[in-house]
């Protein structure tokens, strides 16, 4: 069975040495490395690369699961993805490992909690703007674009189209 590594780290200052050499020792045959923003699937050429090319049985392994995904949406995508393919996800500082009972269940428990964890923040997140609304002290977030400047282009004669395009926000935007 093919046991597949991938290393990621966000920037490249920070080092995958650590991850390359718990991969080998966790027999990854192949090892793909990434300095890559984990907060989306897209923009990780390698990472797509190996999901694109898994076959049935085998693993791909990484090192914590925080190195695979940063979102419950992104990793469940890449579970079924590996699932659909007949491959397996393992982690080797985790109790994860998609072929066995066990492993499957911890890491469903891992996506319960993660979504509960985000549901937590977004909770105090909310309960914190309430309360910053009743003091007055809310701003919400600050505009993107300024209401004069798009009053001095209309008045040059550009059309809203051109205006949201060259300040790179969507024509619906709202302006306050």
């Amino acid at each position: 069975m093919t046991r597949i590594g991938y290393a990621r780290t966000s920037t490249p200052d920070q080092n995958l040495a650590a991850q390359i050499v718990a991969l080998k020792a966790a027999g990854c045959e192949v090892i793909r490395e990434e300095q890559k923003s984990g907060s989306t699937l897209e923009g990780r050429p390698q990472l797509n690369t190996i999901l694109d090319f898994i076959h049935a049985g085998e693993t791909l392994v990484v090192t914590r699961i925080d190195r695979l995904a940063r979102s419950l949406r992104d990793l469940q995508m890449i579970v079924d993805k590996l699932k659909t393919k007949g491959a397996h996800l393992s982690a080797t500082e985790q109790p994860v490992d998609t072929s066995t009972a066990a492993g499957k269940a911890f890491f469903d428990m891992l996506g319960v909690f993660a979504e509960f964890e985000t549901n937590l923040r977004r909770e105090r997140q909310a309960e914190g703007i309430a309360a910053a609304k009743k003091r007055g002290t809310y701003k919400g977030r600050p505009p993107k674009i300024d209401r004069d400047t798009i009053q001095q282009r209309l008045k040059q004669g550009q059309g809203p189209t051109q205006i949201a395009r060259d300040l790179g926000v969507s024509r619906g935007m709202s302006i306050r």
